[in-house]
C-alpha cells in the first residue's frame, strides 16, 4: 500500500502534460486503462469532495483525529458516535457523546470502500435505523486498508458473508457530492456531507 503515501493530506492525483498527450491520441474505441482498487478509490473520493488522511497505525489515527478536532476547533463538542469500542479508543479527547442530530459531527467505521465511485457503504451497524439526513453534516469515517473493494457488489456479498446470523439493514453508501441522480435504492435518500476519512494500514 505504499501508494497511499503519495496522497496523504488534501494532493490531488494529476496526470502529466506528457501523458495527457498520449491519451489524447488513442483510439477511442481503446478500452480504458483499469485503475487499481486503491488508486480509483482515492481519485473518486477526492473528485466526490472527501478528505482523505492515510495513517500508518493507530498511534498515526489517534494524531491525526486530534489535529482534525483543532482544525474545526471541535474540542469538547458533542459527537455522536454508536461504536463503544470507537469511544473508548477516542475517551481521552473529552468529547461529548450523544444521540441528537444538533451533535457538532458524526464518528464511525464503515463496512467497506468502494473503489468504482469513491462512496463508503454503511450499515445499521454504523448508523443504527437513522437516515443520513438525521445525522450532522460533518463525519469523520476511521477505515482500515483491508476494507477497500471494487465495487458495491462485493460489499453487499462481504457483508452477507461475515454477517450469516443477522445480516444488518439500513444499508446505504456516503457520498460527499450532491443529491444522487441514481435510481439505486442504496443511493435513496442520500445526503451531501463534509467528510474526512482516516485510512488506517493495515495489510
Amino acid at each position: 500500500m505504499n501508494l497511499f503515501r503519495k496522497f496523504i493530506g488534501y494532493v490531488t492525483s494529476a496526470k502529466t502534460e506528457e501523458e495527457q498527450n498520449h491519451n489524447k491520441n488513442q483510439s477511442k474505441f481503446m478500452p480504458e486503462e483499469e485503475l487499481p482498487t486503491d488508486e480509483s478509490f482515492m481519485i473518486k473520493f477526492k473528485e466526490n469532495g472527501g478528505k482523505f488522511l492515510y495513517c500508518t497505525d493507530e498511534k498515526e489515527m489517534k494524531e491525526t483525529f486530534g489535529l482534525i478536532l483543532k482544525e474545526n476547533n471541535w474540542h469538547e463538542e458533542e459527537v455522536i458516535c454508536f461504536d463503544q469500542e470507537l469511544q473508548n479508543k477516542l475517551i481521552h479527547f473529552n468529547l461529548n457523546f450523544t444521540d441528537q442530530k444538533e451533535a457538532t459531527f458524526f464518528i464511525s467505521g464503515c463496512e467497506y470502500l468502494i473503489g468504482n465511485t469513491g462512496a463508503l457503504l454503511i450499515s445499521s451497524n454504523q448508523i443504527k435505523e437513522k437516515k443520513l439526513a438525521d445525522l450532522p453534516n460533518n463525519f469523520i469515517i476511521i477505515a482500515r486498508t483491508s476494507q477497500l473493494i471494487n465495487s458495491i457488489g462485493e460489499g453487499l456479498s462481504g457483508i452477507k458473508n461475515k454477517s450469516k446470523n443477522r445480516i444488518p439493514t439500513n444499508i446505504t453508501t456516503i457520498k460527499t457530492f450532491g443529491e444522487d441522480q441514481e435510481n439505486d435504492f442504496l443511493n435513496y435518500g442520500s445526503t451531501s456531507k463534509n467528510l474526512y476519512l482516516l485510512l488506517v494500514e493495515d495489510l
